[in-house]
C-alpha cells in the first residue's frame, strides 16, 4: 500500500481522554467521522491523526475538537453527541456550543450537544420564564429538568414543580385509579425518567416524599402562589389559553418555570386553542422572557428521528 502524501495527513493533539472519547467504543465514534467525512481517523495516542483531502479533513478536525471540548467540560460523549458535532462542524455558524454545563449528581455534568441547546441552558440561567419551543428529541425537555434538579440539588430553590396537560388519553384525571401521583406518573413518564436518570431513583425518592419534587397538574395550579420553586410547564402545546395564563401567573418570589412543547404535536380538540404559540407571540420580548427555539437539525435523538421530523415539516409546509 502507498503510503499517502504529507499533505494529506494532519495531526490533531488531544488529551488521551478525548482521543478515547474520538474512537469511541470499538471505534464507533472514529467510524461516524470516517463515513461523514469521508476521511480516514487513527487514534494512536496522544492525538488523533486525520488523512484525506484539506477541506475534508478541516472540517473532520472541527468535529473532533467540538467532542474534545466536551470532554473538557468534564461531560460525557455518545454517539448522539458525535452526531450532533458531525452537524455542527458542517455548518460552522452552528459549531458554537460551549456554555457552562451543569454540575449534576451521579452524571457528573450536563453540557449542550448543539448550539441551539448552549443558547437554551443560558437562557434557564438568566431568565425567570424560558420557552423551549421545537421537534421531539432535541432535549428541550430533558435540559430543563436537569436545570431544574440542579436548583434544588445547590439549594438554590425548595421545590421542583412539575405539571404537564393530561388530554392524550381522553380521560378525566378522576377516572384514572389510584392517589393523585398514580393518577398523572403515566403523563410524566419523560420527566421521571430524566430525574431518575440524573439524581438516582433513590433520591428522587426521597425528595419527593419530603415534597421537595411535586407533581402538580394543571387542573390542581390554580388559586397557588408557588415560591421559591423551579416550574416545569412540559408538552404545553396541549394547554389551552387559559390554563396558560393561569400557570404562568402562578410564579411567585424567587421561582422560575420552563415551559415546553412542540406546536406541531396539538392534540387538543380545537388546535386553535393552544396556548404555547399564542403565549410565545405576546411574550416574545417581554423583560425577564426568553423563547428558545429548536429545528430538526437540533434533534439528538436516533439520526432516523432528524430525517422524520424533516419529511414531516416538509409535509405541512407543502399542505400551506
Amino acid at each position: 500500500m502507498s503510503r499517502a502524501p504529507a499533505s494529506s495527513e494532519a495531526f490533531v493533539v488531544l488529551t488521551d481522554d478525548a482521543v478515547r472519547a474520538v474512537a469511541g467504543p470499538h471505534g464507533r465514534h472514529a467510524a461516524l467521522i470516517e463515513s461523514a467525512f469521508d476521511v480516514h481517523v487513527e487514534t494512536p495516542g496522544g492525538g488523533v491523526k486525520l488523512k484525506g483531502p484539506a477541506g475534508r479533513r478541516a472540517t473532520a478536525q472541527r468535529a473532533i475538537e467540538l467532542i474534545a471540548a466536551r470532554i473538557d467540560l468534564g461531560a460525557g460523549v455518545d454517539e448522539s453527541d458525535v452526531r450532533a458535532a458531525i452537524s455542527a462542524a458542517r455548518s460552522p455558524a452552528q459549531s458554537e456550543t460551549q456554555t457552562s454545563p451543569l454540575p449534576l449528581g451521579r452524571r457528573g455534568v450536563i453540557a449542550a450537544k448543539t448550539a441551539a441547546q448552549g443558547r437554551y441552558l443560558d437562557a434557564l440561567r438568566t431568565h425567570p420564564l424560558v420557552f423551549g419551543v421545537g421537534p421531539a428529541g432535541t432535549g428541550k425537555t430533558f435540559l430543563a429538568v436537569a436545570h431544574g434538579a440542579s436548583l434544588l440539588m445547590r439549594g438554590e430553590v425548595d421545590r421542583l414543580v412539575v405539571t404537564r396537560p393530561a388530554v392524550e388519553a381522553g380521560e378525566r384525571l378522576g377516572f384514572l385509579p389510584g392517589d393523585l401521583n398514580e393518577k398523572v406518573d403515566p403523563y410524566l413518564a419523560p420527566i421521571w425518567e430524566a430525574l431518575n436518570d440524573l439524581i438516582g431513583a433513590e433520591q428522587v425518592r426521597r425528595r419527593r416524599e419530603r415534597g421537595e419534587i411535586e407533581v402538580a397538574p394543571i387542573a390542581f395550579m390554580r388559586g397557588r402562589t408557588l415560591s421559591h420553586a423551579y416550574v416545569i410547564l412540559d408538552e404545553a402545546q396541549n394547554a389551552s389559553r387559559l390554563q396558560m395564563k393561569m400557570v404562568l401567573t402562578r410564579l411567585g418570589e424567587g421561582a422560575s418555570m420552563a415551559v415546553t412543547g412542540d406546536p406541531s404535536q396539538v392534540d387538543l380538540l380545537n388546535r386553535s386553542d393552544s396556548g404555547l404559540s399564542h403565549a410565545v407571540s405576546i411574550l416574545e420580548g417581554v423583560e425577564g422572557v426568553a423563547v428558545s427555539r429548536f429545528s430538526a437539525s437540533d434533534v439528538v435523538r436516533h439520526p432516523l428521528v432528524e430525517r422524520i421530523v424533516k419529511a414531516y415539516d416538509a409535509d405541512a409546509a407543502g399542505r400551506q
